[in-house]
């Protein structure tokens, strides 16, 4: 938490009053970004290795280890104080949701591979590769995130504040504190 406070601390006051709002947002972007590596470094090291011939598979296999390193961190980290649903009924709702993602996620890549034929032989391997990122990695992945967020919010973490964090209440104060010395 030091480090977020450090940053905190720094912003301009109207900024930090955006942060603080939107900070499970900013949290879920973080986690979104890592699993985005993930999901990256996976899909291409099973693609250009035992799974080169079904790159659709190995876009799934990257989006399911990458879900379970998001919920991981999403439980953990950007929804912790959201909670209401016992810890196995909100794992299989976290998962289910995301498996809706991984179709999501995957729809634009095989559009692009099977209905618009941008696979060898007819294009070029550079089209191709650049095909497949911009529809499986950049298309899928953020029209799979705009679905979860919504989803997890609304169906697996439904509700605010349900698990109290000592550190969300200590950053609230501390908010309050610059607030109230800053006017």
């Amino acid at each position: 938490m030091a480090a977020l406070d450090a940053v905190l601390v720094r912003l301009p006051q109207p900024y930090r009053d955006l942060v603080v709002r939107h900070q499970e947002l900013l949290k879920f972007a973080v986690v979104g970004s890592i699993t985005f590596i993930v999901n990256t470094v996976v899909f291409y090291g099973l693609k250009w290795t035992i799974l080169e011939p079904k790159p659709v598979s190995a876009l799934a296999v990257a989006v399911i280890v990458a879900t379970i390193v998001g919920y991981v961190l999403n439980r953990e980290w950007s929804f912790r104080t959201r909670g209401g649903r016992e810890r196995h009924h909100e794992a299989a709702l976290y998962f289910l949701i995301s498996g809706v993602g991984v179709l999501i996620n995957s729809a634009p890549l095989y559009a692009s591979r099977y209905w618009l034929m941008l696979e060898e032989p007819h294009v070029s391997a550079l089209t191709q590769e650049v095909a497949d990122f911009a529809s499986g990695m950049l298309l899928g992945t953020v029209l799979a995130m705009v679905f979860r967020w919504w989803a997890f919010r609304k169906y697996v973490f439904p509700d605010e504040g349900a698990r109290v964090v000592e550190d969300a209440e200590q950053l609230l104060k501390e908010t309050a504190r610059s607030r109230s010395a800053s006017e």
